[in-house]
């Protein structure tokens, strides 16, 4: 007897030092766990959960949690009145629910904010001048979620306290059940406390996470130093093994059955309860711990390997989408940097950014460390664009009014002159103003055609009146007209003459097309060319003709002249020299002249023509003057021989 008892206490004391060596290898891997009792990380459900690898859209997307609510709120007032419930209701209120619901209306108060924008600056506001008016509901907002945070701070710390209280109850109950295990009298006369401690513990709940696997090892230890121990009452321990076993079995037949669940995370879920259910459950005869252990925990790696699968392809899925929006971001930069000249190239630019904001919109989550990141970047580069456009509408809007004005007072000006009737100096000054216009730019299309049929009526008002009231002159100017295309013909026919008289008819056809009188503008110039072609081919032709017989004429009179002596020659060829040397001097000063005139008006060209057929016509005379001093000369030389 005595020697059993001291095997008992040398046994009770080496699970003692166990229990303290376990306490110092706390792990929250399964595969570490004792090998009957699945540790889960944490002491219930909710601290179970996994850290949700699924980072939120900051004001841009719903939060994108499993645990997030399912109804999608499409006004502010709804997700309002949803929030006024949790502050002043007795549902305790849930994290990921909150998070939501602020998620959700920052997304609709943001595009509400920028509708309001948009609105301003297409019926025309000054971007610089735009105001943000303060949101009624924002700020009830923001009061009721302070509200929800003290509840939430409130619960926390209740919970915090209950979970530290939970601890001292269990550590009590460990203590308890260790006092009992010292030997198997003493626990085959514990045992109906030791059921009651069971139970107990299973009514106590949450603890602080950090201590729950070293409270449940401990636990377990003593409660299999416990059953060893029992040696009495073998039948009571006997049936609590099969019952044990029972309620096992079906735990484990359930996480097996979770292998067919398709919510990953629901499965997983459930498997953290079953976890739970498994833990607070007895052992089973020693022979069998080890078997039911290894079945659990292989459906439990099942699903753990499923969950990590599934959070491992969606941290695959963030990064694909953090590359797609990258490339959106860059994309939205290049477009913001290219340079608009005209509002069609913003408003292509425009429709390239709107598309890059569509697609956006279809990519889901980035990596959370990044999310916030690339949707600033994303966003500036917008910014950038909208910024730059806004300031290019509003230099346009600007450049329009400017050229309003202007037109508004070449309109004022054309009305001022509409009435008048000095048609030619009129004439010209509508003209000069329908030039001006032209170099004015653009104003908004429907001003635009206001002024311009303002303009356009006082220019047709003024040109109607003049070509009524020069009516009649315009008839008696196309008569002119054939009247001088007839004198030019018979210029022509002239040209072809060659009798003494042509000189004679040349000069009266010439006094004729003189006396006739304006004709067409058009025609004016058209005219003028032909007239003094044919005119030039006929002074030239008489001018070589009449040079000629003068000359023949003077040398004929040469002899009479020599019969009178040397003196008549000398004084004839002094008269001729003198008369040489001012023509020279003449024909000098007109070519002179010349070099001054300008050619490109018409007015200048005409001038310049006018001109040089009378420097023609003087050196023709002047070489004229020559032969006949060369005649004197060849007369003197031949009377000396």
């Amino acid at each position: 007897m005595m020697d059993s008892q001291e095997n008992a206490l040398e046994q009770a004391q080496n699970v003692e030092n166990k229990v303290e060596e376990v306490a110092k290898e706390v792990t929250p891997q399964v595969e570490n766990a004792p090998q009957e009792e699945p540790v889960s990380p944490t002491e219930d459900v909710q601290d179970a959960q996994p850290e949700a690898p699924i980072a939120e859209e900051a004001k841009e997307e719903a939060p994108q949690s499993e645990e997030a609510p399912r109804k999608v709120y499409k006004t502010k007032e709804e997700i309002l009145e949803r929030v006024k419930e949790i502050a002043h209701g007795d549902e305790n209120p849930r994290k990921e629910e909150v998070d939501y619901l602020k998620t959700a209306f920052y997304k609709l108060h943001i595009a509400e904010r920028e509708a309001n924008l948009k609105n301003y600056l297409d019926n025309g506001g000054d971007p610089e001048k735009y105001q943000v008016m303060p949101d009624e509901d924002e700020e009830s907002f923001k009061a009721e979620m302070g509200v929800i945070k003290e509840k939430r701070a409130k619960l926390f710390q209740e919970q915090e306290a209950e979970k530290q209280e939970n601890l001292q109850k269990k550590l009590a109950i460990i203590d308890k059940i260790k006092n009992m295990a010292t030997s198997p009298e003493e626990a085959n006369k514990a045992y109906q406390d030791f059921k009651k401690l069971q139970a107990e513990w299973k009514e106590i709940k949450a603890v602080p996470a950090e201590k729950a696997n070293e409270l449940w090892r401990s636990y377990q230890l003593y409660v299999e130093q416990f059953y060893d121990l029992l040696k009495l009452n073998s039948e009571a321990r006997e049936y609590d093994f099969r019952k044990n076993l029972e309620l096992k079995t079906k735990l484990c037949e359930a996480a097996e059955n979770l292998a067919n669940e398709k919510d990953v995370i629901s499965a997983f879920h459930q498997l953290q309860k079953l976890h739970q259910e498994y833990r607070e459950i007895g052992p089973v005869s020693k022979e069998l711990r080890e078997e039911i252990w290894s079945r659990f925990k292989a459906a439990s790696t099942v699903i753990n390997k499923r969950h990590q699968q599934h959070f491992e392809q969606l941290r695959a899925k963030e990064e694909e989408n953090l590359a797609r929006k990258t490339a959106l971001c860059e994309k939205a930069e290049e477009i913001a940097k290219q340079e608009c000249k005209n509002a069609s190239d913003w408003e292509k630019r425009t429709k390239e950014i709107m598309e890059t904001q569509a697609e956006w919109k279809t990519i889901g989550f980035a990596p959370q460390k990044m999310n916030v990141k690339i949707f600033e970047r994303f966003r500036a580069a917008c910014d950038d664009f909208f910024g730059r456009k806004a300031q290019f509408f509003k230099d346009l809007k600007s450049r329009f009014a400017e050229n309003a004005e202007k037109k508004r007072a070449l309109v004022e000006q054309a009305k001022a002159l509409q009435d008048s009737t000095d048609w030619k100096s009129t004439s010209d000054k509508l003209i000069a103003l329908q030039k001006e216009w032209k170099t004015i730019g653009m104003v908004p299309k429907k001003l635009g055609d206001q002024l311009w049929n303002e303009f356009l009526g006082a220019c047709n008002k003024f040109f109607e009146a003049r070509n009524a009231a020069t009516a009649g002159t315009r008839n008696e100017e196309h008569a002119n007209l054939q009247k001088k295309r007839d004198i030019i013909a018979s210029l022509k026919a002239a040209a072809e003459e060659a009798g003494d008289n042509v000189q004679e008819t040349v000069q009266k056809l010439v006094e004729e097309y003189q006396a006739v009188g304006h004709v067409p503008y058009k025609e004016k110039d058209k005219l003028y060319k032909e007239y003094h072609e044919v005119l030039d081919k006929l002074y030239r032709d008489l001018n070589i003709s009449t040079a000629r017989r003068r000359l023949d004429n003077f040398k004929s009179n040469l002899k009479d002249m020599a019969k009178r002596g040397e003196d008549a020659l000398d004084n004839e060829r002094s008269r001729l020299m003198r008369r040489y040397e001012s023509m020279k001097a003449e024909i000098q000063t007109y070519e002179n002249n010349l070099g001054f005139l300008n050619a490109s008006s018409k007015k200048g060209s005409s001038l310049i023509d006018e001109m040089n057929r009378k420097v023609q016509k003087l050196k023709d005379d002047c070489n004229l003057v020559r032969e006949k001093i060369k005649a004197i000369d060849a007369e003197n030389a031949a009377a000396e021989e």
